[in-house]
């Protein structure tokens, strides 16, 4: 059946020029991008995928490998390193991102990103209140950071921390728990003005390994 253009999402790969892809609209068949901690922002427009359910959920499978982006905070001097490569764990499709971040030379992250768009859905996306993450990892505290309309600055974010074990589990986070960096306002994030999405190790020394089977929002 042919479907309302209106109520539909994409995922869309960026230009040449910034690796990395961006989502638009409903429930996602593809996956995310992956950019540094609230350095890059998204650009361009292409062919998009698209789903038809309701659920918005982003699997991350080998498909979705082209959408995303690793980077860490080499690219601002610091000499934290990883990977991220998309795996199969215990029968299911994941993104996997391992590494080590350091805090020397005023770094201290690792991340994968991706671009979003909610302009296909009704009022922007206004509606949806917050995102769900299956993931898990070797013990440590990550983040997921948003970067919104209002993210004017490089060091500008709303940040939500989650804490894996060796199981998957999901974890629900509004977008009222998320919190916004210094001087950020409006002081909650909203769906209709994100751009990006960012699942980060950041701030402390330690190894990271985490691995993200799907995203979705609600």
């Amino acid at each position: 059946m042919e479907q309302d253009p209106r109520n539909t999402a994409s995922i869309s790969p960026r230009s040449s020029k910034s690796a990395g892809g961006r989502f638009t609209g409903r429930r996602f068949a593809g996956g995310l991008v992956a950019a540094g901690l609230a350095l890059l922002t998204v650009g361009g427009a292409a062919p998009a995928a698209q789903a038809n359910d309701d659920a918005m959920i982003f699997p991350m499978t080998a498909d979705s490998a082209r959408y995303w982006r690793f980077l860490s905070d080499r690219v601002m001097g610091g000499v934290s390193d990883g990977n991220l490569e998309f795996v199969t764990i215990d029968g299911r499709a994941a993104a996997r991102m391992t590494g080590d971040v350091s805090t020397r030379n005023n770094g201290g992250f690792i991340q994968f990103r991706a671009g979003v768009d909610f302009s296909a859905l009704a009022n922007n996306g206004s509606a949806l209140r917050g995102m769900r993450i299956r993931a898990r990892g070797n013990n440590e505290t990550y983040y997921i950071h948003l970067r919104t309309r209002d993210t004017n600055r490089p060091w500008h974010y709303y940040s939500a921390a989650f804490t894996v074990d060796e199981s998957w589990q999901h974890f629900t986070l509004p977008f009222a728990g998320f919190a916004h960096s210094a001087g950020l306002t409006p002081q909650t994030p909203s769906a209709d003005r994100l751009v990006s999405i960012g699942i980060v190790a950041y701030g402390r020394d330690h190894a990271a390994d985490i691995a993200v089977a799907d995203i979705s929002f609600f």
